[in-house]
């Protein structure tokens, strides 16, 4: 068997391979200015709270157009709706990178281009989320995840990082140019997958009822909701610690725009430890068990960041904040994906979208604030004390996930006619 067929099984289809090859692609172009847009703020402004709103600004479009973004991408072509937003993407990009060469890029430029790009990625990410359940069979979900979260690892968080740092050192205009050049790469590659059809209403609806339909399923299955709320509620004291993170590791640290990004590289090396364990954890853990280990290590992450001011250490922490950072992602989605019928999956998605955004925007305002009024580890202590807050809350619904396969199986339920009910193994 050769190595193609082991990290890509025939059986997962060509379409398949061409979404993986395209998401990879543009996951080493997102880890690039993971590292970069930051920085870029951080040479124009010694401003915490502009440096926090840089974060905001990323993280707010998917709160306005995320339930938006879910009900289009439920009613129209789902590849177009990529292809076409990642060319505006190439586009803004484009336009950033020749306001850095030519020496007119503001403070608020790049923070309106910011906003413009994460609008963008709502669309994206939203569709793209929806083309794997179309592609794969249900029992190879997971399989299929593992292998686009390890790109997303290896690439958008391992290798894009440093990277981007690395090429701002070179000159601030080269992350943004290279990343309009893998943009444009995703977006012939995802061009080549090809869909089955899907079935629509012959009624059009409008937008509202499409998406109050989406947010009638979640409320009414226990799994799917539990997760929707613990996100929300985790992403609040996340975005506060990491909203201000490029300052933490330059001021805190002392590491310096390259070490900035290696910290998230640290992460990623983590989280392949997570991709080699995940099987393991999950045939001798219950899926509710590991969801509530993960929110402990989380907690106790921002404790360490709060606490040290060695870089070893705090990559070190990273590392294990990477792994579960993964096994938490990937249990998370594919529960998701087996429970949500076709005809659901971007509305679904865009409230799931909703709660992690949301949660990430609260918390980077409060992590701006914090930050610029005591100083860069305030927000990783209001992170700790948050987190250790919503697991206690938090402890109790995590049952609602601890059996994740069994409605879908039983007749009648889950992924094929989307019914309302807990998740079972």
């Amino acid at each position: 068997m050769g190595l193609v067929e082991i990290v890509l099984p025939r059986r997962l289809g060509t379409g398949f391979r061409w979404l993986l090859a395209s998401s990879w692609v543009t996951n080493l172009g997102d880890g690039v200015a993971l590292a970069a847009g930051p920085l870029l703020i951080a040479s124009l402004t010694r401003d915490a709270r502009l440096v926090a709103l840089g974060a905001t600004l990323q993280w707010l479009p998917p709160l306005l157009f995320g339930l938006l973004a879910g009900a289009l991408s439920d009613r129209l072509d789902r590849k177009r709706i990529v292809v076409a937003v990642n060319l505006v993407r190439a586009l803004v990009l484009t336009g950033l990178a020749v306001t850095i060469a030519t020496g007119h890029v503001t403070v608020a430029l790049v923070l309106t281009v910011l906003f413009v790009l994460g609008t963008c990625e709502v669309f994206v990410d939203n569709t793209s989320h929806t083309l794997l359940p179309m592609l794969v069979r249900r029992d190879d979900l997971a399989l299929g995840n593992a292998r686009m979260q390890a790109g997303f690892i290896t690439l958008n968080q391992m290798a894009g990082p440093p990277v981007g740092a690395a090429l701002f050192a070179l000159g601030a205009v080269w992350p943004f140019a290279g990343q309009v050049i893998v943009v444009l790469a995703g977006v012939l590659l995802v061009s080549r997958v090809v869909l089955p059809a899907v079935e629509r209403p012959h009624e059009r609806t409008h937008l509202r009822h499409d998406i109050a339909e989406g947010f009638r399923w979640v409320v009414r299955h226990a799994a799917v909701r539990t997760l929707v709320l613990t996100i929300f509620s985790f992403n609040i004291t996340f975005g506060a610690a990491w909203g201000v993170l490029v300052l933490y590791a330059t001021r805190r640290l002392g590491m310096g725009e390259v070490g900035f990004g290696l910290l998230t590289t640290a992460s990623a090396i983590g989280g392949l430890a997570g991709v080699a364990a995940y099987g393991w954890i999950t045939r001798r853990v219950s899926l509710a068990n590991v969801m509530r280990a993960g929110l402990i290590i989380e907690t106790f992450t921002h404790l360490g960041l709060a606490l040290t001011t060695t870089p070893a250490v705090a990559l070190a922490i990273f590392g294990v904040f990477g792994a579960h950072a993964f096994v938490w992602g990937t249990t998370s989605v594919t529960i998701r994906q087996r429970a949500v019928p076709t005809a659901l999956q971007g509305r679904v998605g865009s409230v799931n979208t909703l709660g992690v955004f949301g949660g990430l925007v609260l918390g980077s305002v409060l992590g701006g604030v914090l930050a610029e009024r005591w100083d860069v580890t305030a927000p990783f202590w209001f992170a700790f004390v948050g987190s250790g807050l919503f697991v206690v809350l938090i402890w109790r619904q995590l049952r609602h996930v601890a059996h994740a396969d069994e409605e879908a199986t039983t007749p009648g339920g889950g992924a094929d006619d989307g019914a309302p009910g807990t998740l079972g193994t």
